[in-house]
């Protein structure tokens, strides 16, 4: 595989959020897919940016990208890296291009002396499952995600 592994650009938001959308759409999400390429630029570029991105490029086309931000564990006392979105478009799968995204995401978590790299997997996708305990990583057993969106944060927020 010779695709090139970089750091996302402004001029790559109109192919990352084409990707955003086949990666909905492979999810069967569509429906709760509401970002906008505005959106999208905002927050990898705009004022007070909420998160970084990869992109994977093969002969000058973004073929994939890995969307990601830092948070923090309070027992290691130290930031981790958390991966939102890996995406590789579905004729590169098996190429190795996946491996080679999260290897330079972990050499990015190294660098920034991060005490974990984490991220979610959906339960049904046992591809996905197969291929991150391959690579070595653990997919947590007891760990639920909690969420809360729309209406019912309102409320939350509001009391």
């Amino acid at each position: 595989m010779s695709a090139l592994i970089r750091t996302a650009t402004p001029a790559d938001i109109s192919a990352i959020f084409a990707l955003m959308l086949e990666l909905a759409e492979f999810e069967k999400l569509t429906h709760l897919f509401i970002a906008t390429e505005d959106g999208v630029r905002d927050a990898l570029f705009g004022a007070r940016p909420a998160a970084e991105a990869l992109v994977a490029e093969e002969s000058g086309a973004v073929v994939g990208y890995a969307l990601f931000f830092h948070n923090f564990s309070t027992f290691l006392g130290k930031r981790g890296l958390y991966l939102e979105d890996l995406y590789v478009r579905p004729h590169l799968r098996g190429s190795g291009l996946g491996t080679k995204m999260l290897r330079a995401l972990a050499a990015l978590a190294v660098e920034r002396q991060c005490g974990r790299f984490e991220w979610s997997v959906l339960d049904w996708n046992q591809q996905a499952i197969d291929f991150y305990e391959k690579m070595g990583a653990t997919v947590l057993p007891d760990w639920r995600i909690v969420r809360i969106t729309g209406d019912s944060l309102d409320k939350l927020a509001h009391g």
